[in-house]
């Protein structure tokens, strides 16, 4: 497995309010775990709430007696949501803070995938395709059919989120397990990358370039090239450059 990670300020933001945590190396009962979280808040609450978003996913994850990917990941976002809360109601420079979430565990061939808000999983190979499914306003638009993809990107309403971690005291996290081929290459970021940068063109990027360090390098080059207009995070995995096989 070869991983490289990447996050960027962008070209209009005063504060970096994403944060990433990757490892190759088991963490408790997983054996890796890779995740985006693209916090909101005034001042520094914002990236106070992904910071410790991403640390405590680790903590609890770490510490987990579960075995199953999916119960631990949920356990330790439900643990990151219910501090934030507590912190936010604890220290009112803290109040209305929150973060997205999208965190992924490699198996045996599988990805598990959890996310909270509109950072996004893709896999891509000969095609680039979204696994997580956005919670925003504009999505559920769509989703609905009261507008299309093209007017989606441009809605004026496109980074209003419906889920956040520490938006409130109930969360819900979708999850997703997709098999995983050689040739798949997993790509994990926020909305500062997306919103950017068309998928097919995230796709072509990342297939043109020889390792994840310049696939993550020319993605934030692009965002930012077309206005990057919010911090940038992304998380190149190429789950098969060691041989490993999906049985």
């Amino acid at each position: 497995m070869k991983t490289f990670s990447l996050t960027d300020i962008g070209m209009c933001r005063k504060m970096n309010q994403d944060c990433f945590y990757t490892s190759e190396l088991p963490v408790g009962n997983l054996p890796n775990l890779f995740l985006v979280a693209d916090g909101m808040g005034g001042h520094n609450a914002g990236e106070y709430a992904s910071k410790h978003t991403a640390d405590t996913i680790a903590e609890v994850a770490g510490a987990s007696t579960r075995t199953d990917p999916e119960w631990i990941l949920e356990e330790a976002i439900q643990a990151a949501n219910t501090e934030l809360i507590e912190q936010a109601e604890a220290d009112m420079s803290l109040w209305g803070m929150g973060t997205t979430v999208v965190a992924a565990v490699i198996s045996e061939g599988w990805i598990y995938v959890a996310n909270v808000g509109d950072s996004r999983l893709y896999l891509i190979n000969d095609s680039i395709r979204q696994i997580t499914r956005d919670h925003s306003y504009v999505e559920e638009m769509v989703r609905r059919g009261r507008i299309d993809r093209a007017e989606a990107r441009k809605h004026p309403n496109k980074n209003i989120i419906t889920r956040a971690v520490g938006a409130a005291k109930e969360i819900e996290i979708d999850f997703f397990k997709t098999c995983i081929q050689p040739g798949d290459e997993i790509l994990l970021c926020s909305d500062g990358l997306t919103n950017m940068i068309e998928d097919e063109e995230i796709r072509r990027i990342v297939k043109g370039q020889r390792d994840p360090v310049e696939k993550a390098e020319k993605l934030i080059e692009a965002a930012n090239q077309n206005g990057g207009k919010d911090n940038i995070t992304v998380v190149i995995i190429d789950p098969f450059s060691d041989g490993m096989q999906t049985d």
